[in-house]
């Protein structure tokens, strides 16, 4: 008797994971479709998780979370950048309260409208010309030292940040940290497509930070692009 319960045991299991497995096999079918259908961002993203979903079915693994983990899906992305700049922390403080001043130096941002102290709407340049939208709302303001918000409910990507605003050592300025995590289209999946295109996340926020010390400090952003190289 006990061996019979054993047998049937192993083949319950046996066919749960056959059955997870072609789960993986036709739901990320159909989401390689669906995404291919789309031609847009959310497609590419959405047909390169079916992709690995399918890859998941194929070689046996017995869970869909597992395929899941395995290509990046539901696991942030967080950055933390810190610029020392040579103004006091109530000019810099000021400049970066209105949210309409941020696509000044941040390059992959269309615009930003606020509506109210507390209320913006930020749209965001995408891979493949695409864009993307959300509003986002104030969570904590304190005046000449920190800002924090997050994105709100149906956002394009979910996100959160702040931004703290502290003396330099030595009198040398103020220290603006910025911490940003956010869950792009596909998880973790989405940032390594966005390296494809040049947009790698951290490099992206470490450059923003840099305009933004040069356009406090000098009043302008240098550039070079559409200067002649020096080269004959």
């Amino acid at each position: 008797m006990t061996s019979t319960s054993g047998d049937k045991s192993t083949t319950g299991q046996g066919e749960a994971g056959e059955t997870e497995r072609w789960a993986s096999l036709i739901g990320g079918g159909a989401m390689v479709l669906m995404g291919l259908k789309q031609g847009s961002l959310r497609g590419v993203l959405t047909a390169l998780a079916g992709g690995g979903l399918i890859y998941q079915g194929a070689t046996k693994q017995s869970t869909i979370q597992q395929a899941q983990e395995a290509i990046g899906i539901n696991q942030p992305i967080k950055i933390e950048k810190t610029v020392t700049i040579n103004k006091s922390a109530e000019e810099l403080y000021r400049f970066w309260h209105n949210f309409e001043n941020l696509p000044t130096f941040m390059k992959h941002l269309k615009s930003v409208k606020v509506y109210n102290e507390k209320r913006s709407h930020w749209i965001a340049n995408a891979p493949l010309g695409n864009s993307v939208e959300w509003d986002a709302e104030v969570l904590e303001d304190r005046e000449n030292e920190f800002i924090s918000w997050a994105s709100v409910e149906g956002a394009d990507i979910d996100n959160s940040g702040f931004v703290r605003f502290k003396k330099a050592p030595g009198d040398r300025g103020t220290e603006v940290k910025i911490v940003l995590e956010y869950n792009p289209p596909g998880g973790a999946l989405g940032a390594t497509v966005a390296k494809l295109f040049g947009e790698e996340p951290e490099q992206q926020v470490g450059d923003e930070l840099h305009r933004f010390k040069m356009l406090m400090e000098a009043g302008e952003i240098a550039t070079t692009e559409g200067q002649a190289s020096g080269r004959k």
